[in-house]
């Protein structure tokens, strides 16, 4: 009787361990999956603030093509991190630090003497690039939160976001962008658009 007590109390310990080492998994992965969350929100958000720039006129042409260089940087950084399917506390760290970097440049850039004109042909085909960024930037991160996405296929189009924000970047740096130089942006972003639609229906999903 004794052995059987202490051969089930035996089970019961081991079954303890495989529970607790299931939580902590679990665990980790939510805070993966929350953090990636974060900063796909993070791009909605600063993309949504250039845009809101542009329309009040705030940001001019010129200046909301730095700020999509720098969303370019943030968004090549993101990918190169996520190649392994994880964001590290110290890549986390630093996204957080650049994100934060360029949240303050948007507000620089909002607050200074420099003004655009949101009705002008050039500021309205920014404004349509950078709105198309909202766009497909919602689109990464709802795939995200219905696990239709994994970590290592939203680093894939994360690296296709910052091929577009820097075509767009180039395109507006001289203050202007034309017809021609929107048709090759729209481009991009339409071969974008393919590749979010393609990685959120294939076989792979976060489980």
């Amino acid at each position: 009787m004794v052995h059987m007590g202490i051969s089930h109390c035996s089970q019961e310990v081991h079954n303890m361990k495989r529970f607790v080492i299931a939580t902590a998994v679990s665990a980790l992965f939510s805070g993966a999956v929350l953090a990636q969350q974060g900063t796909v929100q993070r791009d909605v958000n600063q993309q949504q603030r250039i845009e809101n720039g542009l329309q009040s006129g705030q940001l001019n042409t010129k200046e909301a093509s730095k700020l999509e260089g720098e969303e370019a940087r943030i968004q090549r950084e993101q990918s190169r991190d996520l190649k392994n399917g994880n964001l590290s506390p110290a890549e986390k760290a630093r996204l957080a630090r650049d994100q934060n970097q360029a949240s303050r440049d948007i507000n620089r850039l909002e607050s200074n003497k420099a003004t655009g004109n949101p009705n002008s042909a050039s500021s309205k085909r920014m404004q349509a690039d950078v709105q198309r960024n909202v766009n497909q930037q919602q689109r990464i991160e709802q795939g995200v939160k219905s696990g239709q996405l994994t970590n290592r296929e939203v680093g894939k189009l994360e690296n296709g976001q910052a091929r577009v924000d820097h075509s767009e970047a180039r395109a507006g740096a001289n203050g202007r962008v034309s017809a021609n130089e929107q048709q090759r942006v729209q481009k991009a972003e339409n071969q974008q658009s393919k590749r979010i639609y393609k990685q959120k229906h294939d076989a792979q999903q976060r489980h």
